[in-house]
């Protein structure tokens, strides 16, 4: 399929970022980390690396570990989402297979995930894992209850100290500089609980990342990339005083990298139909989500991707790509899947939800569709929905389209919104 025929069959006039294609058959000759870090093979002691020696990735064991950004963790390329986490004896052996990054949260499970994660601890040891977990920010939130939330944490871990502390889901900028935040991360990162800051952000991370990376004190940040991302918008995503100019999360990682700001990416699965259906949909012999993980690996400025993974034939599609190059039918199945579905993807830019004059939250409302129609998760898209029509319900709209006319990518946020108002209240 050429690029001509996927960009005249692309919805809107949208076009591909320059250089997707080109150079492709040399692109692909070679892993793309260690095509970037040549050299010796390094021990997994080398995390903060010696003269001659590359600290961007090592091989041990058939894994690819790669730098997290100035933290000098070696992880996983693939890494573990805990949301949930798969059952206790398919998560030790996904320990065994080399992942020892592991996204969790105070939320996830009711503290399951964490008690899981304390329990793999007693098995492998405390060195053998790393975790990022975090804390939510709810109303009137205080210092002293961001540390209770993190020492509960610590708790359900059974450790005393996690590799990154992070706060959830980010979606206002002011909340990272926030004095009752970074009271709380400095007296826990000086009592040891803590050794990094990261975060989350599912919305408006145009807005959110560039302030993380521009106030020095996050260690590492955590946001949806997937193959979507290879479109171009229609018009400028304009948002932190033009800090950035133009919509791209690829800008985004740019920025955190440049920073020497670890990025890890979620969403990476963003399929628009359920992950055991997508095994027949093969082109060169790769799944169509197995060729999505490829894709956000080649970006070498990530260090790792969170899947979730929650049984064996997952287990070994997932790790069936770790140090394997995007190949051409790879990216011919891809750029085909981006053109036919462009129209259902929210990228959770949040413009829509910052343009609407009766303050409805359009994004958070997409964001339950994809938990719903991808990620079955008809319980948590409930619960969002829930929470989400208690800060403004869809019945207030105006029908005045300041929604849509905002959306960079052309969306129909209207009628997305309307469908998850209708399913899940």
């Amino acid at each position: 399929m050429a690029l001509s025929d996927l960009i005249d069959h692309s919805p809107g006039r949208r076009s591909f970022l320059k250089g997707l294609a080109a150079g492709t058959a040399a692109s692909l000759a070679f892993h793309p980390v260690l095509a970037a870090c040549p050299g010796p093979r390094l021990s997994m002691k080398s995390a903060t690396g010696t003269e001659g020696e590359c600290p961007q990735s090592v091989i041990k064991d058939g894994m690819v570990y790669r730098r997290l950004g100035r933290t000098g963790l070696l992880i996983s390329e693939i890494s573990l989402g805990g949301s949930p986490l798969p059952d206790e004896r398919l998560f030790f052996r996904l320990i065994e297979r080399g992942i020892n990054y592991i996204d969790a949260s105070e939320s996830y499970e009711n503290g399951n995930v964490e008690r899981l994660i304390g329990r793999a601890f007693k098995t492998f040891g405390r060195d053998k894992l790393h975790v990022h977990t975090r804390f939510h920010l709810r109303k009137s939130f205080t210092e002293a209850g961001i540390i209770a939330s993190a020492e509960a944490s610590l708790r359900r871990l059974d450790t005393d100290h996690v590799e990154v502390l992070g706060i959830h889901g980010v979606e206002d900028p002011a909340h990272l500089t926030d004095e009752r935040v970074q009271a709380a991360f400095e007296k826990l990162k000086a009592q040891g609980k803590c050794l990094f800051r990261g975060l989350t952000s599912h919305s408006n991370q145009h807005g959110v990342i560039p302030k993380a990376v521009e106030c020095g004190l996050y260690d590492m940040v955590q946001i949806g990339y997937n193959v979507f991302d290879i479109l171009e918008t229609e018009k400028d995503v304009r948002t932190y005083g033009d800090y950035l100019g133009e919509s791209g999360i690829r800008k985004l990682i740019d920025l955190a990298h440049g920073k020497d700001v670890g990025v890890i990416a979620m969403k990476v699965l963003k399929v628009g139909g359920r992950r055991q259906d997508l095994a027949a949909r093969k082109d060169g012999g790769a799944a169509l989500f197995q060729a999505m993980l490829k894709w956000a690996l080649e970006n070498v400025k990530l260090a790792s991707v969170v899947t979730e993974i929650l049984n064996e034939s997952q287990m070994e599609q997932d790790l069936a790509v770790v140090g394997r190059p995007l190949t051409s039918g790879d990216r011919r199945t891809l750029y085909a899947h981006v053109a036919a579905h462009a129209r259902e993807t929210c990228h959770f830019c949040g413009l829509c939800q910052a343009a609407c004059p009766r303050s409805i939250r359009t994004a958070d409302l997409s964001r339950s569709l994809v938990y719903f129609d991808s990620y079955e998760k008809a319980e948590r898209a409930r619960a969002q929905v829930r929470e989400t029509l208690a800060a403004g319900a869809v019945s207030a709209c105006e029908d005045c389209g300041a929604c849509e006319r905002a959306c960079p990518y052309g969306l129909s946020v209207r009628e997305r919104t309307r469908r998850a108002a209708s399913l899940f209240a």
